[in-house]
């Protein structure tokens, strides 16, 4: 998938029906209130050599930043979220889906509020679990992040 498909799929997202149950989706999952898109899946550190992950990785932050860079231009500036002070308020609080599986897998998201959908949209690079997948992911809720 190139930039404009994973603009594309997250302005269908931005409009597409939330399911009544959580579970796997045709781009990922989705569950009540939210879609969580997996754009781009890559090496594990299974897979092999620990620098085809790291490289997986910063090719995804690349594409992150792309992705940034054309909805910045529509929906306006967003600020980098840092993910990880989310992490540790799920130790304190009870945290929403999607924003407490995206905090588990993620360090940063590029955050907007959708304007005219009632909706938010978030990119982000799941590289949290070293036995998982890089991904490139995308997410589109209609739960304000905490």
């Amino acid at each position: 998938m190139d930039i404009a498909q994973h603009i594309a799929l997250i302005d269908e997202l931005c409009f597409r029906p939330f399911p009544a149950e959580h579970g796997p989706s045709d781009v990922g999952f989705s569950g009540p209130g939210h879609h969580v898109a997996v754009l781009r899946d890559g090496h594990t550190l299974h897979d092999g050599d620990p620098g085809d992950w790291a490289v997986t990785a910063d090719q995804y932050e690349k594409e992150r930043d792309a992705v940034h860079e054309v909805l910045a231009a529509r929906w306006g500036e967003a600020d980098l979220w840092n993910l990880q002070t989310v992490l540790l308020r799920t130790e304190a609080e009870e945290i929403p889906e999607p924003w407490a599986r995206l905090a588990a897998c993620a360090r940063t998201a590029w955050l907007w509020q959708v304007p005219g959908t009632g909706r938010w949209a978030a990119v982000a690079v799941a590289d949290q679990d070293p036995a998982g997948a890089v991904q490139l992911l995308a997410v589109v809720t209609e739960t304000a992040p905490p």
